[in-house]
């Protein structure tokens, strides 16, 4: 990830995609790539080829009978049990805790690093959406050791399972093709990482 265009794209995907899958779609954060992608002009800018893009753009473009900001809530919110937990830790603790030993680790490694992320809200640091907009923030500053460890240790090692049961019970057009599209995206990254992605158990 060294060279100033590939940092760029990246860290505008990882951007882009943590902010969508942290923040409410019709918050000040979300709410304009929410127009963009669903009015179909972003793809010349998401650093994938366009026949690859093209399925996911059209998702985007369908509209559906429940209220974007509903499904959100449905999805990361509750009251009811959520169908793919967006936290680290529940895909990785044996107990599918949230603020388990991997959130700990998580922390001791931004320690380590001298990384400070405010959070929102007491909540977990390992939030799909947070170690994405991390990423990006690392990419930004030319931390590209950090970044390539964040991917390999503490998110792609749960990820892909999240996205998959992510996708498959968004029911919800939008957040379907944001499902797909952070697959593509982020198996990109992984195909072309240097530091070995950790193996790790995961419990759900």
């Amino acid at each position: 990830m060294k060279e100033v265009s590939h940092r760029e794209s990246f860290a505008f995907s990882a951007r882009v995609l943590g902010a969508l899958f942290y923040f409410a779609p019709d918050s000040e954060q979300a709410a304009p790539l929410v127009s963009a992608l669903t009015a179909g002009d972003w793809m010349q800018d998401w650093p994938l080829a366009p026949d690859v893009l093209k399925p996911v753009a059209d998702a985007f473009k369908t509209t559906a009978e429940e209220p974007l900001t509903d499904a959100w809530q449905r999805l990361f919110i509750g009251p009811y049990a959520l169908p793919a937990p967006p936290w680290g830790s529940v895909w990785l603790d044996r107990e599918s805790v949230l603020f388990g030993d991997s959130t700990l680790a998580l922390r001791q490694w931004m320690r380590e690093n001298h990384i400070a992320f405010e959070m929102q809200q007491n909540e977990p640091e390992d939030h799909v959406g947070t170690l994405l907009l991390l990423a990006a923030w690392l990419a930004e500053n030319g931390r590209d050791a950090e970044c390539d460890q964040l991917l390999a240790w503490h998110l792609l090692p749960w990820s892909t399972r999240f996205l998959s049961v992510f996708t498959e019970n968004a029911g919800h057009p939008f957040y379907t093709a944001l499902g797909n599209l952070a697959q593509l995206t982020l198996a990109d990254w992984q195909s072309s990482l240097l530091t070995p992605v950790a193996e790790k158990t995961l419990y759900r």
